[in-house]
């Protein structure tokens, strides 16, 4: 399920500066909002899939977009970006708790209520504020406008590639607890489990305030640390615990969301904006996004995909359970071996080994 943020990508042509950022999110909203409808009536799972894809494909771009506008308007973005991007959790929570009250995950409903939402935030978009991009007003887009050969040279630091190679794969085992783990509660047996999962959202609300705090204390690397540890401590909380009296251990998983997401993600969003320079801030989050989000999760899906099935028990009268101590496991051991590799590999001291390209000198004066 794609996390529910209100971003998105312009279509329209690209016209020297006098294109807005803040067109993308006012044009696609009202794009994503159609398969959504399309989707919540169809029967057959071929054209639903078809929908949802192309749904995504106007969703997920926007993850780097909205990001991109929030820290342009933001003198100190890891003080200030905290206090922002708290509200996309608020409104997870929202959606997660009406789903659940109102038992909508197994219905068409959510999709359509997922529609309008779009919608609404297709208006709203029109209220953003004005802000163009950076860099020569006569350059025209081209294809590699989309990830620029000065942002993927930021690649050449060994810090910033240790960083991007354990993004791309963490975003595997996340995939297990975004795609498997509402279901997982419902085979457990866990009553509301869309309503109780909200609380990792929660839990974002706080861990979000804090991220200012824990900046200036642990420092990038060892927040984004925590942030996979959590990962691995979760998995093995959902892999003892049970529905009775080992509840509160599919609580603690659930709650570790605060620091699963905002150690690691989140942290690492205000990682990238600090190190690229000014007018290559969007193309870089948009190219640590496609890595995550993109690759990561495309990998992610079809591994945890194998790995469930893998692992899946047939039952009486067609029935399907699964042994989930194995697959949290799994999940568990793979996050730990990105944790190790992080740990051992990364290091905050390497700043910018790699020379400065004429193209990014051209780029700074231009800004400048």
């Amino acid at each position: 399920m794609c996390r529910s943020h209100p971003r998105a990508l312009s279509r329209r042509p690209y016209r020297r500066s006098a294109l807005r950022y803040a067109e993308g999110p006012r044009v696609s909203a009202h794009r994503w909002s159609y398969p959504s409808v399309r989707a919540a009536s169809q029967r057959s799972f071929g054209l639903f899939y078809v929908l949802m894809l192309l749904y995504c494909l106007c969703f997920m771009p926007t993850l780097a977009l909205t990001n991109s506008l929030a820290f342009r308007q933001m003198s100190d973005p890891k003080l200030e970006f905290g206090a922002v991007r708290v509200l996309g959790s608020i409104g997870w929570i929202i959606a997660g708790l009406v789903i659940g009250t109102l038992r909508l995950e197994a219905t068409s409903i959510a999709m359509k209520l997922a529609a309008v939402a779009s919608m609404l935030l297709g208006l709203y978009s029109l209220t953003l504020p004005h802000t163009p991009p950076l860099g020569n007003r006569n350059d025209r887009f081209s294809i590699r406008n989309i990830f620029p050969a000065e942002a993927v040279s930021l690649l050449k630091e060994r810090s910033m590639l240790i960083f991007v190679i354990a993004s791309f794969f963490i975003c595997i085992p996340l995939q297990f607890y975004y795609a498997f783990t509402n279901l997982f509660l419902n085979q457990v047996g866990v009553q509301n489990a869309a309503g109780k999962m909200t609380g990792g959202q929660m839990s974002e609300l706080f861990c979000m305030l804090l991220i200012p705090v824990f900046f200036r204390r642990l420092g990038v690397k060892y927040m984004l640390v925590a942030g996979m540890a959590a990962w691995v401590l979760r998995y093995i909380l959902f892999a003892y615990g049970n529905a009775t009296d080992g509840m509160w251990m599919f609580w603690g998983g659930i709650l570790l969301h605060g620091i699963c997401y905002d150690f690691f993600f989140v942290t690492g969003q205000i990682y990238i904006d600090q190190k690229a320079d000014a007018g290559l801030r969007a193309a870089a989050q948009g190219l640590i996004t496609f890595i995550t989000y993109g690759l990561g999760m495309f990998v992610g899906s079809w591994l945890s995909g194998f790995v469930v099935e893998h692992y899946a028990l047939p039952l009486a009268q067609g029935s399907i359970s699964y042994d989930w101590r194995s697959i949290w496991l799994f999940s568990a051991i793979v996050s730990a071996l990105v944790l190790i590799f992080f740990l051992v590999s990364f290091s905050e001291k390497n700043d910018r080994t790699a020379s400065t390209s004429p193209e990014q000198n051209r780029l700074k004066n231009a800004v400048s």
